[in-house]
C-alpha cells in the first residue's frame, strides 16, 4: 500500500510557505481595476483609423455628420449620416461583420498630423463635393487620468511608509500584526501546555541547589495550598546569576518543560526601541498579558540590557529611555498596583552592574547563583553530551571531567562536538580518548599552525622559555602540575604550557607566589640562557603583575600596606572619582608589587642556575620531540614534591590522597592557563 501522507504534509508545507492575505493587497487591487476601467472601452468607443483612410474613405465621400477634432490629444472624432454606415463596416471590428455597426456616434477617431493639414484636407474635400463638412473644435479634460497621474507619487510614498513601519514593528515576531500600531506591543513569545517543549530538570545536569529552588517555585505553582496553609506567599522573582555559558538559559526551558502554566519567554533587549516610550509601554503590554493569564512565569533573559543602574548614564539629564523601561519594570513587579500569581524569572552574568531597587527582596526575592561546574557536576554534563556520540571503550567521562577544571556546561558540550569533529576528520568509526584531548587543546590553544615560519633562534627561545616554566612548575611545591608543553605554535602563541590545578576555593601566600614564580620562568629562563630577554613573557608579566597588585591591594597579604583590601565587590561604589587611598598608600603599594615581581624573578632565576643541566636536556627533548609530558619531568627530576590532601570521592567517601594539583584560587586564575609566547618576538640568538 502507498502512503500518501509524506506528499500531503510536503502540501501543506508549500501552503503554508505562500504569503497571508492582507487588506493592503485589497486596497491595491482596486486601485488598479478603476484605472483599467477607465482605460477599456468594451467595444463601444469609436474604432481608431489611420489618417489616410479617413482622406480616401470618408472625407471624399461626404457621408460626415460631424467632426469633433480635440485640440490638446490631436484627434478627431468622426460621426457617420446614420443612413450610409453600412457602407463603411470594412472598418469597424471584425466583431461587426455580421452585425450592424452602433448607431451612436462618433464611429471613428484617427490622429491629427496637424491642424492645418486638416482643415487643407477639408476645405478642398468641400469644393470637390460642393458641401459643407461641419467641425468642431474643442479641448477635453481626463480628470481620473489626471488624478491618477498626480496621485502616483503619493501613493508610492505612503506605500514604502507602511512597508518600513511594517518591517519595525514586526521585527522580534512579536508585534501581532506588525504593524506601526503595534510598535508598543509585547515581544515576548509565550509556551503553554500543548507547547512542544522536550527540556526538563531530568536533563540539566548538575546545579544541584539551582534546580532544587526552581523545583520549589514550579511545585507552587501546581500545588499552592501546600504552602498557603501555613501562611507563605509565592515568591515574586528569581534572579539568576553566573558566567557565561553554566546553564541559566537551560534552566529557565526546563522550567518552561516542568510548569504546566503558561510560560513567558523575551530578551531585556526587545524592550529596547528607537522611539520614545515603546520600551515602557511594553513592560506595560508584557504584564498585562501575564495577568491574563496567571498564575505564569515571565523569563527575561540579559535582564541588564535594561536593568543597568541609574544615574550612571553618560547623557546625564537627558531622557534616557532605559531609565524610563527600567522605572516601568520596577513599578509592574512590585508597585502600587497588585501582580499576584506572575513569577519573573531573569538571567544575567553582570548583576554587579543591575540597579539597586530591582535586586531587592519583593521584586527579585531570591537570587540564584549558577557557578562553572566542579568536579562531580563535570562528570554529569560530560555523560550527557557523551550520549549521542559513538564512543571508544576508554573514553570515560570521570577522566574528561578531571582534565577540564573551570570548563563551562556550554564549553563542555563544545569538546564534545570538537572531538566528534576532529575524529571525523581523521576518518575514525568512533571517537577516542586522544581525540578529546585535542580538542580541549583546540579550544585552549587554538589550531595548530604547523606551517608558520619560525626561525631556529626563534625556536630555541621559544623551547628554552617553555622548559623554564616546566622546570619550575615541577620544582616548586605548590605550583600548578604541569599536563603537557609544545612548542608547536597555536592561535597567537609560539608555544605554550598546560597546566591542571586543583580545584579549591582558598590560596594561601605561599601558593601565589610559587604560581608567580614558575609564571616567570620563561623570562628568567632566557636571561639565564641567552642573556637577553625577548617580548615572548607579555602573557606571563600581564598574570604576574595582576596577582601582584591582588596580593598588596586586594587580599591584604603585604606587611607593610597590612590587612587591608581596596577591591569592590558589589560594583555599585557611584561617585568614585579616585582611588580609595592616598598618594602616599599608592606608593607603598607600587614598592611593595615590585619587591615581590623582583625576589620571585630571582628566586626563579636561582632555580634554573642550579638545575642547569637538568633545564638544558629538557629543552633540547623539547627541540627534538615538540611535546613532552609530565612523565619525561618525572624522569629528569624525579617525583615531584607533592602534599596530602583530603578529597571527596564519587562514592561519598572521604579518603586522603597524595595530589600532584595545588590549591587555585577560583577568583583570580583561569581554569587552564595558556602562557604563550608573541609571534612578533625579535630573534634570539646563542652566545656561543
Amino acid at each position: 500500500m502507498i502512503n500518501d501522507k509524506p506528499n500531503s504534509q510536503g502540501n501543506d508545507k508549500e501552503k503554508s510557505k505562500l504569503p497571508k492575505f492582507n487588506m493592503y493587497w485589497a486596497y491595491g487591487l482596486i486601485a488598479i481595476a478603476l484605472l483599467l476601467v477607465s482605460r477599456m472601452d468594451f467595444g463601444q468607443g469609436p474604432h481608431n483609423i489611420s489618417y489616410s483612410a479617413f482622406k480616401k474613405e470618408i472625407l471624399q465621400s461626404g457621408d460626415i455628420d460631424k467632426i469633433v477634432v480635440i485640440r490638446n490629444e490631436g484627434v478627431a472624432e468622426i460621426t457617420i449620416v446614420e443612413a450610409k454606415l453600412d457602407e463603411y463596416k470594412d472598418l469597424f471590428n471584425e466583431n461587426l461583420t455580421n452585425s450592424a455597426p452602433p448607431t451612436a456616434g462618433p464611429h471613428f477617431t484617427f490622429n491629427i498630423p496637424s491642424i492645418d493639414m486638416f482643415e487643407e484636407a477639408r476645405m478642398k474635400a468641400e469644393e470637390n463635393l460642393g458641401m459643407s463638412i461641419p467641425v468642431e473644435y474643442e479641448s477635453r479634460t481626463d480628470f481620473f487620468g489626471e488624478f491618477f497621474t498626480m496621485m502616483w507619487p503619493l501613493l508610492l510614498l505612503v506605500a514604502i511608509w507602511i512597508f518600513i513601519f511594517r518591517r519595525m514593528g514586526s521585527q522580534g515576531g512579536g508585534g501581532g500584526a506588525g504593524n506601526i500600531f503595534n510598535v508598543g506591543k509585547s515581544r515576548a513569545k509565550m509556551f503553554d501546555k500543548e507547547a512542544d517543549i522536550n527540556v526538563n530538570f531530568k536533563d540539566v545536569a548538575g546545579l544541584v541547589e539551582a534546580k532544587t529552588e526552581l523545583e520549589e517555585i514550579v511545585e507552587f505553582l501546581k500545588r499552592p495550598e501546600k504552602y498557603t496553609e501555613l501562611g507563605g506567599k509565592i515568591p515574586k522573582g528569581a534572579l539568576l546569576v553566573g558566567p557565561p555559558g553554566t546553564g541559566k538559559t537551560l534552566l529557565a526551558k526546563a522550567v518552561a518543560g516542568e510548569a504546566n502554566v503558561p510560560f513567558f519567554s523575551m530578551s531585556g533587549s526587545d524592550f529596547v526601541e528607537m522611539f520614545v516610550g515603546v520600551g515602557a509601554s511594553r513592560v506595560r503590554d508584557l504584564f498585562k498579558k501575564a495577568k491574563e493569564k496567571s498564575p505564569c512565569i515571565v523569563f527575561i533573559d540579559e535582564i541588564d540590557a535594561i536593568g543597568r543602574a541609574r544615574g550612571k548614564s553618560p547623557n546625564m539629564g537627558s531622557n534616557d529611555e532605559r531609565e524610563n523601561t527600567l522605572n516601568q519594570l520596577l513599578t509592574e513587579m512590585d508597585g502600587f498596583g497588585t501582580n499576584s500569581g506572575v513569577i519573573i524569572l531573569a538571567a544575567t552574568n553582570r548583576a554587579d552592574i543591575l540597579d539597586r531597587a530591582l535586586m531587592r527582596a519583593g521584586r527579585f526575592d531570591r537570587q540564584i547563583h549558577v557557578e562553572l561546574p566542579d568536579l562531580k557536576e563535570r562528570k554529569a554534563i560530560f555523560e550527557v553530551h557523551l550520549r549521542p556520540l559513538r564512543l571508544s571503550e576508554d573514553v570515560e567521562s570521570k577522566f574528561l571531567a578531571k582534565q577540564t577544571p573551570g570548563f563551562s556546561g556550554a564549553d563542555i558540550a563544545n569538546v564534545c562536538n570538537e572531538a566528534a569533529l576532529i575524529a571525523a576528520r581523521n576518518d575514525k568509526k568512533i571517537v577516542e580518548k586522544e581525540d578529546f584531548l585535542s580538542a580541549v587543546d583546540r579550544i585552549v590553544g587554538g589550531l595548530e599552525k604547523k606551517n608558520k615560519i619560525i626561525s631556529k633562534d626563534e625556536r630555541t627561545a621559544v623551547a628554552y622559555h617553555e622548559a623554564g616554566h616546566a622546570t619550575i612548575s615541577w620544582l616548586l611545591e605548590y605550583a600548578h602540575p604541569l599536563v603537557k608543553v609544545t612548542i608547536v605554535p597555536r592561535g597567537k602563541a609560539l608555544g605554550a604550557a598546560w597546566y591542571l590545578p586543583e580545584e579549591r576555593q582558598l590560596t594561601t601566600t605561599e601558593q601565589i607566589l610559587d604560581e608567580m614564580c614558575s609564571a616567570l620562568g620563561g623570562r628568567a629562563a632566557e636571561e639565564v640562557m641567552f642573556g637577553k630577554i625577548s617580548t615572548g613573557a607579555l602573557n606571563d608579566l600581564e598574570k604576574v603583575t595582576k596577582q601582584a597588585y591582588a596580593i598588596v591591594s586586594y587580599y591584604g597579604m603585604s606587611e607593610k600596606v597590612g590587612h587591608k583590601s581596596y577591591f569592590d565587590s558589589s560594583g555599585q561604589s557611584e561617585y568614585s572619582f579616585g582611588k580609595p587611598y592616598s598618594e602616599k598608600t599608592s606608593e607603598l603599594i607600587d614598592e611593595e608589587v615590585d619587591r615581590i615581581i623582583a625576589e620571585q624573578y630571582a628566586r626563579a632565576k636561582q632555580i634554573l642556575v642550579d638545575n642547569h643541566e637538568k633545564h638544558s636536556k629538557l629543552a633540547e627533548i623539547l627541540l627534538d620531540r615538540e611535546v613532552i609530558f609530565s612523565e619525561d619531568l618525572e624522569k629528569l627530576f624525579g617525583k615531584r614534591k607533592i602534599a596530602a590532601h583530603v578529597i571527596e570521592e564519587d562514592d561519598d567517601e572521604v579518603v586522603v590522597e597524595e595530589q600532584a594539583e595545588v590549591v587555585s584560587d577560583t577568583d583570580t586564575t583561569d581554569s587552564t592557563e595558556n602562557d604563550s609566547l608573541e609571534s612578533s618576538e625579535p630573534e634570539v640568538k646563542d652566545e656561543k
